[in-house]
């Protein structure tokens, strides 16, 4: 049964899938008082437990310590309230790279009692719109560098009647911060349950459509008490560094949740380019570092050049498989694991890692304290071990899709079936197989194929067309697409490059196509309905 709500706009609340449609969310070992305001936990109260004068964040060539943090978080949110009239339970967009202001922005709407989606800067209008109108956002923040698809996104929108802009850098000069500074460095947070939404997580899925999954106070808070505390065992001491955006759950856990939680800092990349995080690596002695195999092979050239990552001593490797080649040669290198693991957007956060002193090549691990992991058959049998099935698991955490009718088919009788396909050893351990569906993976990016066909199929040249994912040494997968042209095309190098800028411009530039395939005709069944399979085929 649900807590106490402190929102007045009750719009989440309202659009929780039904009960009998819920994951079984087990949360022994996780107790939480009623009320509970999970910006407040990650700010105010570590200054109260005397880690003020400690480095919160690191970014854009400024150092923020716990008071700064919590006294410049607090500023915004009494903007939010007082200047643009946020109440609890409103929904409110950041569009951000990763930095301090962006930390910033968010804490103080989670203490405002606002509902935070927070998106990427690659992200267009027309895919921002999709999330304004999902969740039906009023109010936009945006770093004023980034203003231009958001101010086209709110010019088409019914929804999203105001954007602000702040300043993303040091400078504290946009409309936002302006009003910031004039108000007190204390705020009273709003009053929110602990089973209130402080956070949605927007993730694709294979129609391309977005899935607003949904998450409470209390679970911002048992990722850091979970796999944080248990697994990483982070100190004050620890400086994390990491790729994946605030955007995305992982990095926003990686990057913001665990660091805040325990009293560490975080240093945060806009650009987060392997070369940038090996250079902050060795500037800020980082120990922790979140990232993606792909940029972990960069590292290990570099330290055969000389770079010294000496300072790491947890290297966590997810969103794509970790290849044993990769963590062979990196223990080989360091002395020290890479710890894989899984989560999900709908989990929020890891689930299913190793450990530092339980690891090996080519698998995930065992669950995270406070989770339970299965494979199971089509009918939500378990398998066999050492038999591949469908990934089942159900713990603290657990899937809410925001009014989505895709909750029954991630939900199977209290279990949340994640889409991947793995093998359970005869000692407990879980090996990652496959996705089961057609989701391209890749650098730790999830691509919808549909998506990307649609925005090749707006150029008039293309007549028709199928993604899928190839394989690839370097990124797990790559987007291929197979392109049948209208009459008279030429498929050269030319039309290759003008489908790709193509796709950059209508969607995110990272969804484009790496590979494309000029094709004279699509296989397809008797119905006319292509046949992907037969082009991820060698013969095809």
């Amino acid at each position: 049964m649900l807590g106490p709500t402190g929102h007045e706009d009750t719009f989440t609340r309202d659009n929780l899938p039904p009960e009998d449609a819920w994951p079984e969310i087990r949360l022994a070992g996780f107790d939480y008082p009623d009320w509970l305001n999970a910006g407040v936990e990650l700010s105010d109260r570590m200054v109260e437990k005397g880690f003020g004068d400690h480095t919160a964040l690191i970014g854009n060539g400024r150092i923020r310590t716990y008071k700064e943090l919590a006294d410049w978080s607090n500023r915004i949110a009494h903007a939010l309230v007082e200047d643009y009239g946020v109440r609890p339970g409103n929904r409110i967009l950041i569009r951000s790279a990763n930095n301090p202001a962006m930390v910033a922005c968010w804490l103080a709407a989670t203490k405002a009692g606002a509902v935070v989606v927070n998106t990427m800067p690659m992200l267009r209008a027309g895919e921002l719109s999709k999330i304004v109108d999902k969740a039906e956002i009023a109010l936009a923040l945006c770093d004023t560098r980034l203003m231009e698809e958001m101010v086209a996104c709110a010019k088409g929108s019914r929804f999203l009647a105001k954007v602000v802009g702040f300043d993303g850098t040091a400078n504290h000069d946009a409309e936002l911060d302006r009003i910031a500074l004039g108000k007190p460095v204390r705020f009273q947070a709003a009053r929110t349950g602990r089973d209130d939404v402080a956070l949605l997580g927007f993730t694709s899925g294979t129609t391309g459509e977005p899935k607003a999954t949904m998450h409470f106070h209390r679970d911002l808070l048992i990722i850091a008490d979970g796999y944080a505390r248990e697994v990483l065992k982070v100190t004050p001491e620890d400086v994390f560094v990491g790729s994946p955006p605030l955007a995305f759950t992982f990095g926003l856990g990686g990057l913001a949740v665990f660091p805040l939680r325990f009293g560490a800092a975080a240093a945060l990349l806009e650009q987060a380019t392997p070369p940038n995080l090996i250079s902050i690596i060795q500037e800020h002695k980082a120990t922790v570092c979140f990232t993606a195999p792909t940029a972990y092979r960069v590292m290990l050239k570099a330290m055969e050049e000389g770079a010294d990552l000496t300072s790491l001593r947890a290297a966590v490797s997810a969103g794509e498989t970790l290849p044993a080649p990769v963590y062979e040669e990196w223990m080989a290198r360091t002395g020290k694991p890479m710890l894989d693991g899984i989560g999900a957007t709908e989990m929020l956060h890891i689930f299913l890692t190793n450990r530092f002193d339980d690891h090996r090549p080519a698998c995930t691990g065992r669950p995270v304290t406070g989770y339970e992991a299965r494979v199971v058959d089509a009918e939500g049998r378990e398998c066999p071990r050492g038999t591949p099935g469908r990934l089942a698991v159900r713990g603290p955490t657990g899937c809410r899709y925001l009014a989505d009718e895709r909750q029954r088919a991630y939900v199977q009788n209290g279990w949340n079936i994640t889409g991947d396909t793995f093998v359970q050893t005869e000692d407990g351990y879980f090996h990652f197989a496959a996705r089961n569906d057609d989701m391209i993976i890749s650098s730790g990016y999830n691509i919808a194929g549909p998506e990307v066909e649609a925005a090749l199929l707006s150029h008039p040249d293309v007549f028709e067309c199928a993604v899928i994912g190839a394989p690839d040494p370097d990124r797990g997968q790559i987007v291929e697409a197979h392109v049948v042209l209208a009459e008279g095309k030429a498929g050269d190098a030319l039309m290759v490059k003008v489908l790709q800028d193509h796709v950059k411009a209508v969607i995110a530039p990272y969804k484009y196509p790496r590979r494309i395939v000029f094709e004279t005709a699509l296989p397809k069944t008797q119905t006319g309905k292509i046949q992907r399979f037969r082009l991820r085929a060698p013969e095809g």
